[in-house]
C-alpha cells in the first residue's frame, strides 16, 4: 500500500500549490497561535483557494476551544480534524468531522492503550515528545517502538526530512507520513525542492518495501 504524505504549517498559497504538484495527499492548516505557522482562518482560506479536488485539509488544534473550532469550521471546508494537544475523546468528537489524536512518544507510552483510548480516531500521529511543547519540534523518537500491528493506523512524525524519511517508510511501514520543518527555508516557508525531494523519498521507501529494485 503506497504511503500517504501531509505537509504540514502552510501559511502561503504557493506553498501548497507546490506540495499538490508534488503528489501531497493532504495539506496541514496550523490554528495554534503560539506556533510560528499559526494561521487564521481568513487566512488559510487564502492559502487553499484554487486547490484541485481530491487533496485533504487538515486542521490542527491544541487544546482549543469547542467554540473555537466551530468558527473555524464555519469559513474553512476542513475535511479532517488533528488534535494535538491533551484532549480526551470527548473533545475530540461532535464536529461532523473524522479526526486523528497526536501522541507524543516518550519512555514506555503504551501505543496499544492509547490506540484503545482513541478507538474512534482515524488514526494516531506520532511525534517527538518535549515537556511543554506539542509538537513540531523537529526531533526524532525510536521509531522501533512502534508495534507492527498498529503501522498501518499510524502517521509518522517527527523530525522527517529528506534525507530520513526513505529509511522511516522501510522501518516503519506506517499509513502516512507528515512533515513541516523538514521541508522548509524558513519557519512556515516551504521549499519547493525540499518538498520533491521528501516525497521522492517516500517512493523509494515503498518500493524498497514492496521488493522493488529500480534500474541502475
Amino acid at each position: 500500500m503506497r504511503t500517504r504524505v501531509k505537509i504540514c504549517g502552510l501559511t502561503r498559497a504557493e506553498d501548497a500549490r507546490a506540495a499538490v504538484a508534488a503528489g501531497a495527499d493532504a495539506l496541514g492548516l496550523v490554528f495554534y497561535p503560539p506556533s510560528p505557522r499559526a494561521v487564521t482562518p481568513e487566512q488559510a482560506l487564502e492559502v487553499v483557494q484554487g486547490l484541485p479536488p481530491f487533496v485533504t485539509l487538515v486542521g490542527l488544534f491544541v487544546d482549543e476551544r469547542r467554540q473555537r473550532i466551530r468558527e473555524v469550521l464555519g469559513v474553512l471546508p476542513l475535511d479532517l480534524l488533528q488534535f494535538h494537544g491533551d484532549e480526551t475523546p470527548e473533545d475530540c468528537e461532535g464536529f461532523g468531522r473524522p479526526w486523528i489524536k497526536a501522541v507524543r512518544m516518550r519512555d514506555g507510552t503504551d501505543l496499544h492503550a492509547r490506540r484503545e483510548q482513541f478507538k474512534d480516531a482515524a488514526g494516531l500521529l506520532l511525534d517527538a515528545y518535549r515537556p511543554g511543547v506539542p509538537g513540531g519540534t523537529g526531533e526524532q523518537f525510536d521509531w522501533l517502538s512502534i508495534p507492527r500491528d498498529l503501522a498501518d493506523e499510524i502517521i509518522l512524525a517527527g523530525g522527517l526530512d529528506p534525507g530520513n524519511v526513505q529509511g522511516a517508510v522501510e522501518r516503519v511501514g506506517p499509513y502516512a507520513v507528515d512533515v513541516s520543518g523538514g521541508v522548509e527555508r524558513a519557519k512556515g516557508i516551504k521549499d519547493p525542492e525540499k518538498i520533491q525531494a521528501f516525497i521522492r523519498g517516500v517512493i523509494r521507501g515503498d518500493q524498497r518495501r514492496a521488493g522493488f529494485q529500480p534500474a541502475a
